[in-house]
Parts: structure tokens; C-alpha cells; sequence
């Protein structure tokens, strides 16, 4: 016991002592009463909100370890003859790029470790990016005014594409030099400018001597800095737009509940940093991740087979697989759809949709809200449901990026995988999404019950009519608001004498709020109250026939005695 009291006398003094320092900072801070709303900002606390710093915190050990790494690194073409310490490709002849990627690997003290740390957490960073945006995609955390932050994040996470894919093709191995070659064919693929693209790219006729000179400085200057000025102004909005947060007591369009930034999120914070660098130096040093001396110098005439990119390039090697073969000639040119289709139409297409999206539901709300209460998944069926369908989309073209080593695994046909891939490319998305749909149909009923009749138990009622029903309780007051006290925008509706841009407008926002909680716990209320109603009838006219058989018992009984006497 007289330790337990030291040891929380020990923290009681500490934490006045913290909340001193950061009393005096707030006084001495250029603007003392804003920088004292800064310091006393609250985050929200649940797990999801972590993602974008898991993404921050990734991008911080890129930097620290790149800046290691570019101490060492030759982004130089001109080839030499390898005479280092990696023993196999001795008297090799390759570029200095690929012989200093060696170096680094075998030579430089710590270098292996920093390159796969470095590598890691490019994944992770890719990976916390697009986690972060289907959190946001999912609670419609994108709507005005953070549709602008959503803009951003979405730029954001093409830089990071970039940046991974720069800083993969760096190395100038086997398995690098084949993702140049796809790229070229993809630049070669675009009609007319696609020929002058990929000169000014690669500084010439394929294989270039001047495209890892090129891609280096974007790889370690100008996408970065991008990144970072992007980085800077997400923050600072998230600061000024306030976070969103999770419906529940105290919890309003005006409150967010949660930690302050300092001390409490400012020590939680810091916390997940040094986890994200831990695991990323325990992932660097015991798996192995890009062995280059494995695939050895890029030489255009050798392909590997069972070569995959990152998984974030993944689907669209996938989609160049899974396109057949069409090609057009018009004017004496050939048009190649099977490369043109997949690597430049349709990721244009899917971040112009992603990019427009915010828009598109606000405009088919009708409303100028603001919103800062996140959505369930489930009260917003269709944006879940087309989420799902996207995901599954991707989801096909990343397995079809690998067709053939699964099917040298799994010991069966490439073509007939092929084929199933395609297929399931048309049938898995609408079939995904209205899987979702209903899914999120069925629960919101499930909720729509649970705040009408309450949470059910153990016990079993028996009516006066013999039926059987479980017995419900109230749910707690805290439940019962998460559950109900969220926005539900009814459809628009328009007059038949409306032009066709609003007929069409409301068409789409039918389509899109039809099936919302409000309407479902109208209709389960609607129910209850009928089988109330009908309960209650049948009860009555049982009581009533009851009291004319008792009535009648008692007459003929007064009969009965009248008679005897």
C-alpha cells in the first residue's frame, strides 16, 4: 500500500508539473488565446481515426531513412564492371546504380536494414493512405467543407503511387527494369504524343541512359516536397474544419468528445510513433523484402518469370492481363486498346470518379449542412454498397496481376484462370453490391427494432392468447442515440412541370435515400402499433364476451333461485 501511495503521489506531482509547462507555453505562445484552443483541441479517441497517423508517422521513417540512403546511392546509367562484396555477380557487367544499390545492401554499415525499413514503410504508407480514405469514404467524412481535405488526401495518395513506383524502379534490377519497360509500353500506348512522351521520359530509345538520372530527383526532391506541402495544409484544415467524431451523448455537430491535445493525445501520439518505427525496424530486419542481388542487372533481353510489382501497382498489371488482345488502325496508325484500355483509361476514369464523388453526393443531397457526425456504414446502403463493389473490383485485378503464379501453384490452367478472372471481373461487382445493400438493409432493421422494442433477453412472455414472445428491455440511454440521433436527408422531390436536369436530380436522390433508417423504423413502428392495435381489439372483445357469459351465468342462476322459491 505505501508503494501504491508513492508511486500516485509520484504521477499526481508529475502531472501538475506537465500542466504547469504547459500553462507557461500557452502564456508565452504569439497569440495566447488561440495558441491555448490549439493546445486544448479534442481529438476523437476511437481506433479509426489512428490511420492517418499511422500514414504520417510511415511517411516520417521514409524520410529519415531515405536521407540515410541517399548518402550512398549512384543514380548514375554508365555501366561498369562489378567487383564488390557480393561474390555471384563478380566480373557482372551493370550499372552503377545497381552496383551501389548493391554497396548499400552488403557493404555500408547498416545499409540492408535502413533499405528494407525504407521499404516497408513505403507499403505501409500506401497501405494507412487508402485505409484512411475508405474510413472516410465509409462515415462520409468527405462532405463540405472537408470535401476539400478529400481533394487533397485523394492527391496525396496518387503522390504516394508515384512516389513508390519511383523509388522501385530506382535500383536498376531485373525486376525493376521490366516495370520500366511496361511503363514505356503504357507511354508508347497513348496515340499520337505517346512516342514524344516516352523519348522526353527515358532520354531516348528504350532502355534510355538517362531515366534513373530522372527519376531520381523526383524521387527524392520534388515528390516529396509535394508530399509534404500536401501533408501540412491536410493538417492545418483538420485543425480549422474540426474533426469529425462518432454519434453519442454530448456528441453534436458543435462537441466533439474526445482527448486534448496536450497532454493526453500529445503522449498518445508520440506513443504510436515509436510503435510504427518499431515494428517497421523489426519487419526490416527479419523480413526479407526487393532481394535485388537476386534478380541481378536489368538486361533487355531477360524476363523473370513469376515477377510482381508492389501491391499498390498490382491491379493494373492485372487489368493489362486481363484485357484480350484488340487493336484498331485508323489512318495508317495502330490503336493498341489491350494496353491503351486498362493502364491509362481506366485509372483515369477511377481517380476522375473518386475526385468528383463528394460533389455528386452533395449535389443530389440538396442541402448545405454541415455535418461533423460520422455515418454508420449501414444507414447510407448505396455509398456502402458501391464502396464494396469498388473494392471487390480491385480486389479481382490485384488476383489477376498474379494469374500465373497461382496458377503454377494451384496446378491449373492460365487461360481457363484467365477466363474466370474476366468473368468474375463483370459479375463480382454487382453482385457485391447487392449483397451489401441488403446486408445493410437487414441491419438497419435489426436496429430499428432494438431502439423500438428494446434489447432482448432470456425471458419468454406468454399472452392471454396463448402466443409466445420474447421479453425485450430498454436499451441504455447512450445506445439508444448512437443508434438514432443521425441525419437522414429524405429523397428530393420535384413537380412534373421541373426540367430534366431536376427530374433527374431527384431520380438519383430517390435511388440514393430511399432506404433510409427513417423509413425502415417508420414501418417496423407502423407494425408494432398495428399488432398493438389488434392485440388490444382481441382483448377487448375477449373481455367483452367474458362480461355477457358472466352476465348471463348470473341471470340464469337468479332464475334458478327465483324458481326454487
Amino acid at each position: 500500500m505505501t508503494h501504491s501511495r508513492a508511486r500516485a503521489a509520484r504521477r499526481a506531482a508529475l502531472r501538475k508539473a506537465a500542466e504547469r509547462g504547459f500553462e507557461a507555453a500557452e502564456q508565452r505562445l504569439p497569440v495566447a488565446a488561440g495558441g491555448k484552443a490549439l493546445l486544448r483541441k479534442a481529438f476523437p479517441e476511437h481506433w479509426s481515426f489512428l490511420l492517418g497517423e499511422l500514414a504520417l508517422y510511415s511517411f516520417v521513417v521514409l524520410l529519415l531513412t531515405g536521407v540515410y540512403l541517399t548518402l550512398f546511392f549512384d543514380a548514375n546509367m554508365t555501366e561498369i564492371r562489378y567487383h564488390g562484396a557480393y561474390r555471384p555477380l563478380r566480373g557482372e557487367l551493370m550499372s552503377a546504380a545497381y552496383a551501389s544499390t548493391l554497396k548499400i545492401s552488403f557493404e555500408v554499415r547498416g545499409g540492408l536494414l535502413v533499405r528494407q525499413v525504407h521499404h516497408w514503410a513505403a507499403l505501409i504508407f500506401v497501405g494507412a493512405i487508402g485505409l484512411h480514405m475508405l474510413r472516410i469514404f465509409f462515415t462520409g467524412a468527405f462532405r463540405k467543407p472537408r470535401d476539400v481535405n478529400w481533394v487533397i488526401g485523394l492527391t496525396l495518395f496518387v503522390l504516394a503511387l508515384a512516389e513508390g513506383f519511383s523509388g522501385y524502379s530506382l535500383p536498376d534490377d531485373l525486376l525493376s527494369g521490366t516495370g520500366l519497360r511496361i511503363a514505356e509500353g503504357i507511354m508508347l500506348s497513348i496515340p499520337v504524343v505517346g512516342t514524344y512522351i516516352a523519348l522526353f521520359v527515358f532520354g531516348g530509345q528504350y532502355p534510355g541512359h538517362e531515366i534513373i538520372d530522372r527519376l531520381y530527383p523526383l524521387h527524392i526532391l520534388l515528390i516529396p516536397g509535394l508530399l509534404v506541402g500536401l501533408i501540412v495544409v491536410h493538417l492545418i484544415l483538420v485543425v480549422v474544419l474540426k474533426h469529425t467524431h462518432w454519434s453519442g451523448p454530448g456528441r453534436t455537430d458543435k462537441n466533439v468528445v474526445g482527448h486534448a491535445m496536450v497532454p493526453q493525445f500529445a503522449a498518445r501520439s508520440t506513443g504510436l510513433f515509436f510503435m510504427v518505427a518499431g515494428v517497421l525496424a523489426l519487419l526490416g530486419a527479419v523480413a526479407q523484402i526487393n532481394p535485388v542481388w537476386n534478380y541481378g542487372p536489368y538486361k533487355t533481353h531477360q524476363v523473370s518469370t513469376a515477377a510482381q510489382p508492389d501491391w499498390y501497382v498490382g491491379f493494373l498489371e492485372g487489368s493489362l492481363r486481363l484485357m484480350p488482345p484488340f487493336e484498331t488502325t485508323l489512318f495508317g496508325h495502330t490503336v493498341m486498346w489491350n494496353v491503351l484500355v486498362p493502364a491509362v483509361i481506366l485509372p483515369a476514369l477511377l481517380f476522375l470518379v473518386l475526385y468528383m464523388y463528394p460533389f455528386f453526393e452533395r449535389w443530389i443531397t440538396g442541402g448545405d449542412e454541415t455535418p461533423h457526425v460520422c455515418d454508420r456504414p449501414r444507414n447510407r446502403p448505396v455509398r456502402t454498397a458501391l464502396g464494396v463493389a469498388g473494392i471487390t473490383f480491385y480486389g479481382v485485378l490485384l488476383m489477376a496481376g498474379g494469374n500465373d503464379v497461382l496458377a503454377f501453384t494451384f496446378d491449373i490452367s492460365l487461360n481457363g484462370l484467365t477466363w474466370a478472372f474476366r468473368a468474375l471481373l463483370v459479375v463480382g461487382p454487382p453482385l457485391a453490391y447487392l449483397l451489401t445493400k441488403r446486408l445493410c438493409l437487414s441491419l438497419q432493421q435489426r436496429d430499428a427494432e432494438r431502439v423500438i422494442e428494446g434489447e432482448e433477453t432470456s425471458h419468454v412472455r406468454q399472452s392471454v392468447e396463448g402466443t409466445f414472445s420474447a421479453d425485450h428491455e430498454p436499451l441504455p440511454q447512450g445506445e439508444k442515440f448512437r443508434l438514432a440521433a443521425q441525419r437522414f436527408p429524405p429523397p428530393l422531390e420535384v413537380d412534373a412541370a421541373a426540367s430534366r436536369p431536376a427530374r433527374l436530380r431527384a431520380a438519383l436522390s430517390r435511388w440514393y435515400y430511399a432506404d433510409s433508417p427513417a423509413r425502415q423504423w417508420r414501418t417496423i413502428d407502423h407494425q408494432r402499433q398495428r399488432a398493438q392495435t389488434a392485440v388490444s381489439g382481441l382483448r377487448a372483445e375477449q373481455r367483452e364476451g367474458r362480461s355477457v357469459s358472466d352476465r348471463s351465468a348470473r341471470t340464469g342462476k337468479r332464475s334458478r333461485t327465483l324458481r326454487r322459491r
